[in-house]
């Protein structure tokens, strides 16, 4: 049985001289549901349309079902694309633009059967009632289901998101990001969604791939990829660490902390020490400590609603995060402009560097 949906073999693609994706290559198997993270410009975009048939790479094969679509045109693939802006017909209504592609494909399909499909996809992103409401009349919310029910309508076996969920308010991302799962999960397709938020690539991802400067960094579980970033850059885009530079020699990290020991550490072309915000605590600025300790003027407290992230910035300039999970119970209190010593476990630290393997 074949458990592969699609693979890039090698790709490059480049703008003139812009080097988009720079010999990628990447197995994605059937029923997976991937996300794609990066910084601006990283590739992610490009990946995605490379695979969907919008753009043809220099160098490099890409396959789908065992099949090589390198240069097959996009609309003879049976790839699904959920745009950002959704793009729908804005003079049809939402069964119109749900059907319009059944309707209208290479294969005739009787309208009776675009009728019956494209109200199975309705009712399975929940706008069942709405089938006669122009796509103005609903919300970004539902204009997003209206996009995806027109996707899924045409039953494909991979389905491409373009940060669909971007111009959606911050409760609706919330309530969107577990129904893509549960449709993904009831259709058995294949998802590959890209985003330049690490939450929502963690939260939705079986697998987190991170790109940077069109190269794949990073490809692991979400939990791999949060807990054991690869290298100081895939720690700086997931935005949970504190990185300092330092210098590593002798199996030792000297920092703005001072010297601690450092018997593992990763291959890096920098020497880097990340620490994760949820794992520094808080000590009075006389505190004596045996580990690191970071003289740091504590600035602010935001209020997340299950943790308190605590703001503070060192005398350099430099500001340091720390996060309380409010699950442990209730959070310290600090004052304005007053010096704290910040410390943690150094068995917790993450460590790169030139000496590292």
């Amino acid at each position: 049985m074949e458990t592969t949906v699609f693979r890039l073999e090698g790709v490059t693609k480049r703008y003139g001289d812009l080097v988009a994706l720079d010999n990628v290559s990447l197995d994605v198997g059937v029923n997976e549901y991937v996300s794609f993270l990066g910084p601006s410009g990283s590739g992610k975009t490009t990946l995605l349309r490379v695979i969907a048939g919008f753009e043809t790479p220099e160098v490099g094969r890409v396959f789908f079902e065992g099949r090589d679509i390198t240069y097959q045109p996009a609309h003879e693939r049976g790839i699904g694309f959920v745009f950002q802006n959704f793009a729908l017909f804005p003079h049809l209504t939402v069964i119109g633009n749900v059907g319009f592609g059944l309707a209208h494909g290479k294969t005739p399909v009787a309208p009776a059967e675009v009728d019956r499909r494209a109200r199975k996809m309705i009712d399975l992103v929940g706008l069942s009632g709405m089938e006669d409401r122009g796509v103005d009349q609903i919300s970004g919310g539902q204009r997003q289901r209206v996009a995806l029910a027109r996707t899924l309508a045409m039953q494909p076996k991979l389905v491409l998101l373009d940060e669909p969920l971007g111009a959606l308010d911050a409760n609706l991302r919330g309530r969107m990001r577990n129904e893509l799962r549960a449709i993904r999960e009831r259709l058995g397709v294949t998802f590959l969604h890209v985003t330049g938020s690490e939450n929502e690539a963690l939260a939705m991802g079986d697998r987190v791939v991170v790109l940077d400067r069109g190269r794949i960094i990073q490809s692991g579980r979400s939990d791999e990829v949060y807990d054991t970033p690869a290298s100081p850059d895939v720690a700086h885009f997931l935005n949970r660490f504190n990185l300092f530079e330092g210098r590593l020699a002798d199996a030792r990290f000297t920092g703005p902390f001072g010297s601690v020991a450092a018997p593992v550490a990763r291959r890096s072309d920098r020497d880097i020490y990340a620490v994760r915000y949820d794992r520094m605590r808080v000590l009075p600025a006389q505190a004596a400590t045996d580990g690191p300790a970071l003289k740091a003027t504590f600035v602010a407290s935001e209020y997340l609603g299950s943790s308190i992230m605590n703001f503070f910035e060192t005398a350099d300039g430099k500001v340091v995060e720390m996060e309380h999970h409010l699950s442990l119970g209730a959070p310290d209190t600090y004052e304005a402009k007053r010096d704290y010593i910040l410390t943690w476990n150094p068995d917790l630290a993450i460590v790169f560097g030139r000496e590292g393997r």
